[in-house]
């Protein structure tokens, strides 16, 4: 790895003459695998989105190959042999798996049955278990990730780029990629791995670099790196002890039954399913993929419905509710964060003020007239500044914040709401560690106010970290419950596999 396939040399990219990345220094070596962590708004996608060709710089040098070179378009940065796999899918929704992977590189004649065959041969090879005959827009989060990484294989590509590859990855689909990651290296492919997930770049990476508010400061081999010492570069700080902290030793008292579900079912999600939720008291759940945690709670907060025939019963204080939309559960004091903040979570174009005052309107029964922009102005300046929010000014398009902002964000527009019950479903992914540490202290301090408070995690030391009681979930329903004094990792997951 002795000789650099592409260089950035005193990169500087500004926004309304501001800096998302200033004077970074950057160099990728043939057959490296080169991990870039930062926290939300470091700089890591502009940097990345430059050697792309989907940024460009305001001043510095590109190099490929030692020769000068700026793309100013994905395709010629692809004709340079860069390609880039990004964190929100680039996919076109109405067409198959196979035409996606295809896409502009069609023959005059093409045969439909042969690009399935081709396709279906090609994402075998990667061990990828996705049809080629599936529409794109009928996949989850996950398929539709496995294609954006198989079309950035196929195209041969000298350098590809990852921003958060593994977000919506199952354990074993994780495995398959690092799998990935090794061979492509042994083929002599650089790749630059974009990860909030530190243990996965000390684990894939041969050299890390952090980037802190747009400026470089430091680049070293992965060996020389532990956990402490990249969260201490990201951040300036240590947050050793506030991220995953010390195990729980009190846990706060069950307040009044906020939320009871009894025997809850909705197709062949969830099964039978029973629950309660208390006042002033977080509760966690976990379970694998499949296992019907994001769907009881949706159906809980109107946003799907349960089974019409013994579909089971949801009492909101001791009285049954059936929400068909989420509109009337937003009226009684329910509030559900979704997982997946890019596509059911805010209006991308528009600013931070006026998604959050939406939230507001959103609790109104009658919601008639043109959006008031110096109410949305005011209730985006006090729920910017509550919520830390980092932006120019509470008008700022939601598409341009970082990952851990739009969450700030989507949280905000709940809060508006003044709920009694909150939902958060994967409230960390793909959010930095300054900003995890932010959002924890944000649940921890609803629930103290007597709040209840409900959050859905795949990751077992947040579950830990945060929960008073445990509830973990398993093929659809709830089939073990822990206090967290007495819960420990291995018991989880042993509840979570058998």
């Amino acid at each position: 790895m002795s000789t650099p396939i592409l260089e950035l040399r005193k990169a500087t990219k500004k926004y309304a003459g501001v800096p998302a990345i200033e004077d970074v220094d950057f160099t990728l070596m043939k057959g490296e695998v080169h991990a870039l962590v930062g926290e939300n708004g470091a700089g890591k996608s502009t940097l990345t989105k430059v050697m792309a060709g989907v940024v460009n710089l305001t001043s510095g040098q590109m190099l490929v190959d030692g020769r000068e070179a700026m793309p100013r378009t994905p395709n010629e940065a692809r004709d340079l042999g860069v390609a880039m796999v990004f964190q929100e899918n680039s996919l076109v929704p109405t067409m198959t798996v196979a035409q996606n992977l295809f896409l502009g590189q069609e023959k005059f004649f093409n045969r439909l049955r042969g690009i399935y065959i081709a396709a279906q041969q090609f994402l075998q090879s990667l061990n990828f278990d996705v049809a080629p005959t599936a529409t794109v827009s009928l996949l989850g989060a996950a398929k539709k990730q496995m294609v954006e990484i198989a079309r950035a294989v196929l195209h041969n590509a000298k350098v590809i780029i990852f921003d958060e590859p593994t977000a919506s990855l199952t354990p074993e689909e994780k495995k398959y990629f690092f799998d990935l990651v090794r061979d492509l290296k042994k083929r002599g492919v650089s790749v630059i791995f974009i990860s909030h997930a530190l243990e996965e770049a000390l684990l894939i990476a041969d050299r890390i670099t952090v980037l802190r508010d747009g400026k470089h400061v430091v680049t070293d081999d992965a060996s020389k790196f532990d956990r402490a010492r990249i969260v201490q570069a990201m951040v300036g700080r240590d947050l050793s002890q506030t991220l995953y902290g010390q195990r729980k030793t009190t846990i706060r008292p069950a307040g009044k039954r906020v939320l009871s579900v009894q025997n809850l079912r909705m197709a062949s999600m969830v099964k039978n399913n029973s629950l309660s939720v208390f006042a002033g008291q977080i509760t966690g759940v976990f379970g694998l993929v499949g296992a019907g945690r994001t769907e009881t709670f949706k159906v809980v907060s109107g946003v799907i419905k349960r089974d019409f025939f013994h579909g089971g019963e949801v009492l909101l204080h001791d009285k049954p509710v059936r929400y068909r939309v989420p509109a009337p559960a937003v009226r009684d004091g329910i509030a559900y964060i979704t997982e997946d903040r890019k596509v059911e979570g805010f209006f991308e174009t528009m600013s931070i003020a006026r998604n959050i005052y939406i939230g507001q309107l959103a609790k109104l029964r009658r919601k008639r007239g043109l959006i008031s922009g110096k109410a949305a102005s005011a209730v985006g300046a006090l729920w910017t500044k509550a919520l830390n929010i980092r932006a120019i000014s509470p008008d700022v398009k939601a598409v341009e914040l970082s990952g851990g902002n739009q969450q700030k964000m989507v949280i905000a527009k709940s809060l508006v709401q003044e709920p009694e019950l909150l939902i958060f479903d994967e409230p960390t992914r793909g959010v930095d560690v300054g900003a995890i540490a932010e959002i924890h202290r944000l649940i921890n301090d609803l629930a103290d106010q007597g709040k209840a408070v409900v959050v859905i995690s795949s990751y077992l030391p947040e579950i830990m970290s945060l929960s008073d009681r445990i509830l973990v979930s398993r093929q659809g329903k709830v089939v073990e419950e822990y206090s967290a004094l007495e819960a420990t990792e291995e018991k989880i997951m042993y509840a979570a596999i058998h």
